[in-house]
């Protein structure tokens, strides 16, 4: 037994060792210094060297798939001063009630909380920005021209927000991003993109209806945060529930509190199996979101927290407002393993 149990043990550290180092994922471009998901986010992340820059992609009125987290515009621009009395009922200002002509009137700035606070007070400075909303093809065409003058590349790593409330809004957020990506040439690059969503029904109807052959990750959320009723993401994280995904996707973006369970009375890190058994499934595992001035509790440098989740836990990507932070340990602790490892 001990053998065999030896036996298990190397080839788990083997098949760790050969692993490739993982993928940077600019969470809304480089938004631990700019304004998320501008231009200039996505400029700058780009030369910091992230592998794949994160679009959340919503609808305007008239179909067209705009770069931004919300379905509201009021968290991140300026509407509200620029078209008083345009909100709904909850007093929220939809993405999906305003045109492209209008929406390129807006002003983006730093997230505000909703008594108008920021949620990062030591970020960007509130005030005048001089940066506005992209379309999705607006971002394609920055992304592949940086690609080209750099000479160095980066992905796309799209979310579909919230495609039942499209849908309920008459529009397919689904086909209209394909449809960007047909027109950009990025439709089949396999390679060069992933699609994202928290919203199960629109991953198959990705794959078995629309036949994208792009890869797909299952967002898994919080149950506590309400982010879709239709879904149970605590099932999601059962064997049963990532056998189910395996069957439509590649891959389990996990909330990184979902592996990382915090601390236990002797100060030991406790995790979960999750990693694990979606790795047993042939499933990529990117958690989310890594961010310098939000630690999670127990943690108490970002180094820490990325050496607890690559160096230990093995994922294979992960999602971080601060890319050159990632990209600077990965190049430094990863690579360096990888030099240090004896050639058979």
């Amino acid at each position: 037994m001990r053998t065999l149990a030896l036996a298990l043990c190397l080839a788990v550290s083997s098949a760790m060792a050969e692993r490739a180092p993982p993928l940077v994922i600019a969470h809304r471009g480089a938004s631990g210094y700019l304004p998320e998901h501008t231009l200039a986010a996505k400029a700058l992340a780009h030369g910091m060297g992230a592998d794949y820059l994160e679009q959340d992609v919503v609808l305007t009125r008239d179909g067209v798939p705009i770069v931004l987290h919300d379905i509201y515009l009021d968290a991140t621009t300026d509407v509200a001063s620029r078209f008083p009395g345009r909100a709904r009922d909850d007093g929220r200002y939809y993405a999906i009630d305003f045109d492209l002509v209008e929406i390129r009137q807006l002003e983006a700035g730093e997230r505000r909380q909703p008594d108008g606070s920021l949620a990062f007070p030591e970020r960007f400075p509130a005030g005048r920005s001089g940066l506005g909303v992209p379309t999705l093809a607006e971002e394609i065409a920055l992304i592949s021209g940086l690609n080209r003058s750099r000479g160095r590349h980066s992905g796309l790593y799209i979310e579909l927000k919230a495609p039942r409330f499209h849908r309920r809004q008459g529009q397919d957020i689904a086909r209209r991003v394909l449809d960007v990506l047909r027109d950009t040439g990025y439709a089949e690059r396999r390679d060069d993109v992933f699609l994202q969503c928290f919203d199960d029904a629109t991953l198959r109807y990705l794959r078995h209806d629309l036949r994208t052959p792009l890869p797909l990750i299952q967002l898994i959320a919080d149950n506590r945060w309400g982010e879709n009723s239709a879904v149970d993401y605590d099932h999601l994280q059962s064997d049963a529930g990532l056998a189910a995904i395996a069957e439509y996707a590649d891959g389990i973006g996990p909330w990184l509190m979902q592996i990382y369970r915090g601390r236990d009375a002797k100060g030991r890190p406790q995790l979960s199996d999750l990693v694990a058994r979606a790795h047993a499934l042939g499933l990529a595992v990117h958690p989310y979101t890594f961010r310098r001035d939000q630690l999670p509790p127990g943690i108490t440098s970002f180094d820490e927290l990325l050496d607890l989740f690559i160096g230990q836990v093995g994922v294979d990507g992960l999602f971080t407002d601060f890319p050159d932070l990632a990209r600077g340990y990965i190049d430094t602790h990863v690579d360096a393993r990888t030099e240090a490892r004896p050639t058979p």
